[in-house]
């Protein structure tokens, strides 16, 4: 089975309540993440697609040092004509700086989402990444 890697930001915020940003889709929410290119590292991809999703630069936000958690499962890929694939995600943590415009390009809209959820965002993988920051923000 051929597979597809991407990288994202599960990005969080203290003020005015200790929250997360969810993007919107049709059906569920999602993190800002997409296809990692060919000789990018996974932190540049991360970094390059919150900008291209959400509009949040470089400068607005601060990773984690050591949160990565990766995720996998099957997808059908319509880049790849319908192809069952496995895809992994690899997703790092960060904290915005300041008060950044979220401008949503891929999706519907986006939602702050307090901490903890007390809900499923509606899809299995995303509610595993949220376990593992739930994991890291009571150890840090």
């Amino acid at each position: 089975m051929r597979t597809i890697k991407s990288c994202g930001v599960v990005v969080f915020r203290r003020e005015p309540e200790l929250s997360f940003l969810a993007m919107k889709l049709a059906d569920r929410f999602d993190f800002p993440k997409g296809h990692i290119e060919p000789g990018e590292t996974e932190i540049a991809c991360a970094l390059r697609e919150l900008r291209e999703e959400t509009g949040i630069r470089r400068d607005q936000v601060r990773l984690v040092e050591g949160f990565r958690c990766t995720t996998r499962y099957l997808v059908r890929s319509r880049r790849h004509g319908g192809e069952l694939l496995e895809k992994t995600v690899v997703y790092f943590l960060g904290w915005v700086v300041g008060e950044p415009t979220i401008n949503p390009t891929e999706h519907d809209g986006y939602e702050w989402v307090p901490w903890p959820p007390g809900r499923s965002l509606g899809f299995k993988a995303l509610d595993e990444v949220l376990a593992a920051v739930g994991r890291h923000l009571r150890t840090a």
